[in-house]
């Protein structure tokens, strides 16, 4: 459905869009002048030990010299103390009514802590700031007494950032108005369309005309008149998706609203435009993908009424609503690529510009490495701002470990991860046009950037795409990309030195558990069981447990446990499975070796997400995330082709039935003579 056939549509149903319109303006209008501007303030302290242990070599009687090791558990102990219920009481008795929150500081190596208070009144906020910072010392002196610790080994706090003066608040509000515009314009939008297929209905019905797809309009010149695809709204999503730094966000939206995100979910209102217009119709043999996106759309559901039933803060909720946009975007990308794309060679074309583009993201990567700075930093766009704070170059060893225009470098080494086994089956594809070096040259620049990035992650990716891809192939083949691997180690060897050292090292320390990473994972994934045993089942809500309210996690599925429970669990495990089984699906019925080499490649991705979600927050990454639902939504796709295929090849080979011969005609008998009686 082009442009024009959709402002067609809103204009012939104006009554309903433009009233709807109106009142979503005048709704957010309302909630502009009415909602009154938060304020928050924050303070910091520190945990001090002891007189008596501050003796001892090597701080010699200074308690800030050994403000660490054993404190970072005093630290954690306050501030589940702070945050109970009874602490909530005895601070609301105090004054404190407004919402606080207590946690470690970002980005601090000993036991410092943030306060903070977020309400309504600025004197009243910094009031409530300041009774907090004391509440919190007095606190910690109640615990020690409690427990019997003499005065000379009690550890004490002292305020290191007194109560700031608050700062207004004006993101949440804006999102509250933003949301109610939004929400109304797209059901306003929805509506018409609704309508206008109803009506179009009840013609058919009427025996106006007949139920068939809507003949398209006479073709016009412009960009207006131009017929859409889902390839070419797909094509643009890609651009957006992987040019634009993930980190860059509309403010309204948050980390969600990445350029990308947004102009998905308008791709979604176009594909349910067409849809309704009858212009889409789905594909027979494509509903794996979208059946399991329908579980992973019921976890979600189900663990945003579980985080609306409990007792949870502001910040929570919005993060719940970023969680209900991002499974929005999510479902447009599978729905598009599954339903709305009708040709097999413009799924083809979506695929090569796919790998095209994540060799051009790995390409940065390299100049990022080498020149060791980061290029997405010099990106700015009006409109929008950084997502994530205290993003800078990361380093591990002599390198500076690349993000290219991710952000983070593990989300960079994901995405390429998962691209690979795709550049590597577009290269072997005898029926791609091009020389070696144009086929070939994708699949180099993404497999040599993902060493680059100096992370445990990419590495295993790697390995998993080999063990997934090498057993398939033929001795010769296999053997050629044994070898090309064993030159590639050589040569980065030689060119980039300490690099396979660095990495070797990374693997030895994981193994041995003298891995600083490793550790403090390990120490999160105890720290995570009580929430999981507070709401198994359907978990605090997809999108609230974020690292300012808790901790990062560096997990997707201990994550995913927290957020969503055992639900979302089982929900990431269809994903992964049925990203399996499509893969394995396409390769039975394939009658080429490109395709049986293509379903590899989805089995492959499949399985490389499933096992490098346990290293790091895969979905929080709208990148990482965006590319792996698109590629359950390709697979579903190629795999309907190939069924409608099959199931054409099976109809021509079925035998026609003779028609049977006509019954001979009725012979016709002479009537019998009659006698005349005679007298």
């Amino acid at each position: 459905m082009s442009l024009a056939e959709i402002l067609a549509t809103l204009r012939r149903r104006w009554y309903l869009m433009v009233p709807i319109c109106v009142f979503s303006l005048l709704a957010g209008g309302y909630l502009y002048r009415t909602v009154p501007v938060s304020y928050s303030s924050e303070s910091s302290i520190s945990l001090l030990d002891s007189t008596g242990v501050a003796k001892l070599a090597p701080t010699f009687g200074n308690p800030i010299a050994n403000a660490g090791g054993p404190l970072i558990v005093t630290a954690d102990v306050l501030i589940r103390t702070l945050q109970s219920a009874d602490a909530a009481r005895s601070l609301q008795e105090l004054g404190v009514t407004d919402t606080y929150k207590v946690g470690f500081a970002v980005d601090a190596p000993g036991p410092l802590l943030t306060l903070s208070v977020t309400g309504v009144g600025r004197t009243r906020v910094l009031d409530e700031t300041a009774t907090l910072t004391r509440f919190a010392g007095q606190q910690l002196r109640a615990l020690q007494l409690q427990a019997g610790v003499p005065a000379a080994f009690q550890v004490t706090s002292t305020p290191v950032v007194l109560p700031q003066q608050p700062v207004s608040q004006l993101k949440t509000k804006i999102q509250d108005v933003a949301g109610t515009i939004i929400v109304g314009f797209a059901g306003g939008f929805l509506l018409c369309f609704v309508v206008d297929a109803v009506a179009r209905a009840r013609r058919w019905r009427g025996g106006v005309g007949e139920r068939t797809r809507p003949a398209p309009a006479r073709r016009r010149r412009g960009l207006l008149h131009r017929p859409l695809d889902a390839t070419a709204v797909l094509t643009v999503y890609l651009y957006l998706a992987l040019f634009i730094p993930s980190n860059l966000a509309v403010p309204a939206l948050g980390g969600v609203g990445t350029p990308a995100n947004v102009f998905a979910l308008l791709g979604l209102l176009w594909f349910l435009a067409s849809w309704l217009g009858g212009r889409i119709t789905a594909p027979a043999g494509t509903r794996s993908a979208r059946l399991a996106m329908c579980v992973l759309a019921a976890a979600v559901l189900l663990s945003y009424i579980a985080d609306a039933s409990r007792d949870s803060s502001h910040e929570e909720q919005l993060g719940a609503d970023r969680g209900v946009i991002a499974l929005l975007v999510w479902v447009g990308l599978v729905v598009l690529t599954t339903a709305g794309i009708q040709d097999r060679a413009r799924l083809e074309v979506l695929m090569r510009r796919l790998v095209v583009i994540g060799a051009v993201v790995a390409a940065i990567g390299f100049y990022d490495f080498f020149s060791g700075s980061n290029i997405a930093d010099s990106i700015q766009i009006p409109g929008l701002h950084t997502s994530v704070s205290g993003i800078e170059a990361m380093n591990r060893g002599d390198f500076v470990r690349p993000r290219s225009t991710t952000a983070q470098p593990l989300e960079f080494g994901g995405m390429l991860a998962i691209l690979l086994p795709f550049a590597i089956q577009q290269a072997l594809d005898p029926n791609r046009s091009g020389g070696r070096l144009r086929r070939w040259l994708p699949a180099a620049l993404i497999g040599g950037a993902l060493p680059l990035t100096v992370s445990r992650t990419s590495i295993i990716g790697v390995a998993l795409v080999l063990l997934v891809m090498l057993p398939r192939w033929k001795p010769q083949r296999r053997w050629t990309a044994i070898g090309v691997l064993l030159g590639a180690v050589g040569a980065f060897k030689m060119i980039i030195p300490g690099l396979i050292g660095t990495l070797t090292n990374l693997f030895s320390s994981f193994l041995s558990n003298s891995d600083s990473s490793t550790q403090t994972r390990t120490v999160k994934y105890a720290e995570i069981v009580p929430y999981l045993e507070q709401r198994p089942l359907f978990g605090r809500g997809f999108g609230t447990f974020t690292p300012d309210l808790y901790f990062f996690t560096d997990n997707q599925w201990m994550l995913i446990a927290a957020e969503m429970g055992a639900m979302g669990v089982a929900a990431l495990l269809v994903l992964g499975f049925t990203g399996i089984h499509q893969g394995g699906a396409i390769r039975r019925l394939a009658r080429s070796d490109a395709d049986r080499e293509l379903g590899q490649a989805y089995l492959a991705t499949a399985v490389v997400t499933l096992v490098i979600s346990a290293t790091f927050d895969a979905l929080s990454f709208p990148m990482f995330a965006g590319i792996f639902f698109l590629t359950i939504g390709t697979g579903g796709s190629h795999l309907g082709f190939l069924r409608r295929e099959e199931a054409a090849e099976r109809a021509a080979r079925r035998p026609t039935p003779e028609p049977e011969p006509a019954p001979a005609p009725a012979r016709e008998t002479a009537p019998a003579p009659v006698l005349e009686a005679t007298r």
